[in-house]
């Protein structure tokens, strides 16, 4: 069983085009990380408020819910390599200005919070270009799964070690260093995306209004019961679960009494446990029994949750953290290839933009909460509300999942994932 695995885990790298991808994203991805941990420590370090770290957070994701969708529509009508060359560039440059003001020493918490702004415009749009993009680079149908977890795996292998070198660059040099070389990785993925091969995509011949292929893309995704039940509990997981993150300071600092290194240690152990969820789902050869890991992947993430929440010592709050970013990672990975394996190509774009707009797009509305809350009730409150509220989610999904099932069972046997027996099986496990 274990060979088997093994033979599984790297096959989407047989496709040259999604070798070039994962190549230029883990340059880039890198220092994305980096600079995500620099922001949140520069932003504590200038304000000490636990209020403005919801406040950025909520800045540079809020743009999901008015971007993500209208690239959706672009994602499923022009061509998504040069729409993704464009937010590259775009988010290059951001990178590169805030590294200017904070080297400069002029930076203040107004331009943090603008350029987290400009940030969080090209992300929203990159996001569901970058997802949906994904199928067109393996060559095997077969593949997408695969290519989903390690496309995954390489955002958290750039997890694990972006927020280390981060917490020693913050120590040493600040937090200028970190932007500036994250507006460099920017050029890796720029060459990757030049140097690629894509056959161009069969567009339909008619362009209907944009309003109404985004009113065609909400009713295709929730009057599907699988699509529906699946994006609902995405976002009620970030918005109640995965703003955890934008606390992570606060629990460095004043309860776990450490500095940057502990908050760049925090945040790789998360990194950690994503990065072996994601080989787990790599090393899966097939979607089959994902409804299953999406629910112990749940259990899992709110268990890190609540165990980092009542945590007071600094190896208890790294193995904790480690749950959390096994499970998390592998409930949105699971979710994530379900999605692209039951929806119509013509509607990709759209559903990728509904995903993100649950995943990514919930998340700030979370860290404005869980930073207005954890003044209020504290850091360990919060944390404990949000995992309570995750597993009361997850008991739902679970008395829809038998009828999931029945209704992607047809989908599975027209694409030939369901041909046996013993694959029907599979799918109830």
């Amino acid at each position: 069983m274990k060979a088997s695995r093994t033979r599984h885990l790297f096959r989407a790298l047989r496709s040259r085009n999604y070798r070039l991808f994962v190549a230029g994203q883990g340059v880039s991805l890198l220092g994305t990380w980096m600079q995500q941990v620099a922001m949140s420590w520069l932003v504590y370090r200038l304000t000490g408020s636990a209020l403005l770290l919801g406040v950025v957070g909520f800045t540079s994701q809020i743009p999901t819910f008015l971007i993500s969708p209208v690239a959706g529509v672009l994602a499923d009508r022009w061509d998504r390599r040069r729409l993704l060359l464009a937010t590259q560039t775009l988010a290059m440059v951001q990178a590169a200005f805030l590294a200017i003001v904070v080297l400069a020493g002029v930076v203040q918490v107004w331009q943090i919070v603008v350029l987290s702004l400009l940030l969080g415009v090209v992300n929203a749009a990159d996001i569901p270009i970058r997802q949906s993009f994904v199928v067109d680079l393996v060559a095997e149908s077969e593949d997408l799964s695969n290519a989903i977890a390690l496309n995954s795996s390489t955002v958290n292998l750039a997890r694990l070690v972006g927020p280390a070198i981060a917490g020693i660059l913050v120590a040493t040099v600040g937090e200028g260093i970190c932007f500036a070389l994250n507006s460099l990785s920017y050029l890796a993925v720029i060459a990757a995306l030049m140097a690629m091969r894509v056959a161009p995509r069969q567009r339909p011949p008619s362009r209907r209004h944009i309003l109404h292929e985004l009113r065609e893309g909400f009713q295709y995704a929730f009057g599907f019961g699988p699509i529906r039940s699946i994006l609902l509990l995405i976002a009620q997981t970030s918005l109640m679960g995965m703003p955890y993150a934008v606390l992570v300071p606060i629990f460095a600092k004043e309860i776990l009494h450490g500095d940057a290194h502990t908050f760049g240690f925090l945040m790789s152990a998360a990194g950690c446990g994503a990065l072996a969820g994601t080989f787990y789902l790599a090393s899966r050869p097939s979607v089959l029994g994902l409804g299953r890991v999406i629910v112990r992947s749940e259990i899992i993430f709110a268990g890190g949750l609540m165990l980092f929440a009542l945590s007071g010592h600094l190896l208890l709050s790294l193995a904790a953290l480690t749950m959390v970013g096994f499970g998390g990672i592998t409930f949105v990975a699971s979710c994530n290839t379900i999605l692209q394996t039951i929806l119509d190509e013509d509607k990709r774009g759209r559903v990728m933009s509904l995903f993100t707009m649950s995943f990514i797009g919930m998340v700030p509305i979370g860290s404005l909460g869980a930073g207005t809350v954890a003044g209020l009730i504290g850091p360990r409150q919060t944390l404990l509300v949000g995992a309570a509220a995750c597993l009361l989610g997850t008991a739902f999904f679970v008395r829809q999942l038998p009828a999931i099932r029945e209704k992607v069972r047809p989908i599975y046997r027209r694409k030939g994932i369901l041909s046996d027996p013993a694959a029907a099986d599979r799918l109830h496990r």
